[in-house]
């Protein structure tokens, strides 16, 4: 596993993985550790969706340089399985709902920018270098790990569960509600949300698929079934028992109105399905691990 510092947690790494702290943009770095572990296949993320328009050159950077350089390496290396952490924001505001696969890709941020340019050069080097890969679009990562030992650690955390989640932890007074007057039931914004344990058992599909069939591909990760801020609000609260006082504050720029994806390719190919299949049980999860963990990883 490779782990930045800056944002990464050795202790969330199972016993006997090994890890090796870097940045995925060190060409010497990722020579290195290539090297000494001999992968067969790359999974990358970075997940980051705060300062969506103030602050692209980072996602640039992240998304775009990140990856030419650590596919570089992956072709000096010769490793030919990659899995590509893409998101929904690659749709923008899209046409229909739930969102397919192959629907327009308009990306109206510069994250979702920068990961459809991420996806379009995985074409390319696959034509140029026969490297296979697949593209998971995450819809709403979230919920933590059923042992209660594996969550959500950030240090400026953007999440919305994990956020909502602050409150019954007196770790913040309300949550604030980003906007009330979208074209959705109540007037707040509408995501799909995925249980991270669905999504890594999606990592595993895919470099099945990829191994049996030398096929690439692209796949939404999704329910088919969105929520509205102010229902995972109230999902939290029958979880937690707590009241959860909301605020509702302005619009930010670069939120579209509801996103939630079709996942019948992913469930046809993959043979991927939910376990996961309330906001409810989700949201618990969530909490087991908040409970035991008061203070993240540092307790």
């Amino acid at each position: 596993m490779i782990c930045r510092q800056a944002s990464g947690h050795k202790e969330s790494v199972p016993a006997g993985v090994p890890l090796e702290v870097g940045n995925i943009k060190d060409r010497a770095f990722l020579d290195s550790v290539f090297a000494k572990h001999k992968p067969d296949a790359v999974f990358v993320s970075y997940t980051v969706v705060a300062g969506l328009l103030s602050d692209p050159l980072s996602y640039y950077e992240n998304n775009v340089s990140g990856t030419v350089t650590l596919l570089q390496a992956m072709v000096a290396h010769e490793i030919k399985y990659f899995v590509f952490s893409s998101t929904a924001a690659i749709f923008g505001y899209p046409e229909k709902s739930p969102i397919g696969d192959a629907d327009r890709k308009s990306p109206i941020n510069p994250y979702g920018e920068t990961k459809l340019v991420a996806e379009n050069l995985l074409k390319w080097v696959e034509q140029a270098h026969d490297l296979k890969y697949v593209c998971l679009r995450y819809f709403n990562a979230c919920g933590a790990d059923a042992s209660g030992e594996i969550g959500e650690d950030h240090a400026d955390e953007t999440h919305l569960i994990p956020l909502i989640l602050q409150v019954p932890m007196d770790k913040r007074e309300k949550i604030y509600i980003f906007g009330d007057d979208y074209n959705t039931p109540d007037g707040t914004c509408i995501r799909d949300y995925v249980h991270v344990s669905d999504i890594a058992r999606a990592h595993i599909y895919s470099i099945e698929h990829m191994v049996k069939t030398g096929v690439s591909n692209q796949f939404n990760l999704g329910s088919g079934k969105g929520y509205s801020v102010k229902e995972i609000v109230d999902a939290a609260r029958k979880v937690t028992g707590h009241a959860i006082p909301a605020e509702i504050k302005a619009r930010r720029p670069g939120d579209p109105d509801a996103l939630v994806a079709a996942s019948a390719k992913a469930e046809e190919v993959l043979g991927w399905k939910r376990k996961y299949l309330s906001i409810e049980d989700i949201v618990a999860s969530a909490w087991k691990w908040h409970l035991s963990h008061p203070h993240g990883y540092s307790a």
